[in-house]
């Protein structure tokens, strides 16, 4: 997917504010088994979500030929994958999933300041000689599904709000354009960072009266939007709803962003 000009920027996004193109801030997530299933979610809710997202599950099955058929169809897409090795290794799977046309691409800051900085780097390098739409790059901070106790576990001791922000930190100074983060940090992060456009993805979001599955720290989509995020990333409350076209419906109506299809 290539752009010249003005779009090899990164498609910065802060609070309320949308890049141009993306039409709320929902991404549903399409944890499903096959591209099929998937592409047959894309096909319903089309023009009412703003991204889909496509993770470990789906990727591994379906491969990058997936996210060809989602941009094929005009939409954009989180490509979920985490990248968390060394730095010339995640460096150039960045490369790659900005050749893919992935509107943002995450990595996880626990690899540190120089596998970011390198990443940061290479994709800014490679978009502007390719003319190529550079991807929003997000670190992803603690995962929604841990506690306390479970990061205490691995050795991390800190209290959760603390450890987030302090990887938020090094997220910035990295030069990459935000974090995936719980909604529970997404006050203190606004209050921690203040770089223009510092972009914050919140998974754990649940609609009032949702199963929490094995989420942990979660919000409402209002919550969560009241309180700063970026974007919103919601996937069995939509995908394995009676009716997901009226659920997606439902949180856009919610969160003040009317749908612009059907």
């Amino acid at each position: 997917m290539k752009d010249t000009g003005s779009e090899n920027q990164p498609e910065r996004t802060s609070g309320s504010a949308l890049p141009n193109g993306i039409r709320n801030p929902i991404v549903v997530a399409l944890d499903v088994e096959t591209a099929e299933e998937a592409i047959s979610l894309v096909e319903r809710l089309r023009g009412l979500v703003g991204m889909f997202k496509v993770g470990k599950q789906l990727f591994t099955a379906a491969g990058p030929s997936v996210v060809n058929r989602l941009l094929g169809m005009g939409e954009r897409v989180f490509l979920d994958l985490k990248f968390h090795d060394i730095p010339n290794t995640v460096a150039m799977a960045g490369i790659e999933a900005a050749r893919l046309g992935v509107s943002i691409f995450n990595l996880h800051a626990l690899g540190g300041f120089e596998m970011m900085r390198a990443t940061a780097e290479a994709v800014a390098e490679t978009c502007e000689r390719e003319h190529l739409r550079r991807p929003l790059i997000l670190g992803v901070t603690v995962l929604t599904s841990h506690t306390p106790e479970s990061l205490a576990e691995i050795g991390i001791d800190h209290p959760i709000e603390e450890q987030v922000v302090r990887l938020a930190r090094l997220c910035e100074r990295s030069g990459i354009d935000g974090v995936v983060a719980s909604p529970l940090e997404i006050a203190p992060l606004r209050r921690a960072i203040h770089s223009p456009g510092f972009t914050i993805l919140t998974p754990g979001v649940r609609p009032a009266g949702a199963a929490l599955n094995d989420q942990r720290r979660v919000m409402t989509p209002r919550e969560a939007i009241d309180a700063g995020a970026s974007f919103i990333v919601v996937g069995r409350p939509i995908t394995a709803a009676p009716d997901p076209v009226a659920a997606a419906r439902a949180i856009a109506a919610e969160i003040a962003y009317p749908p612009t299809a059907g």
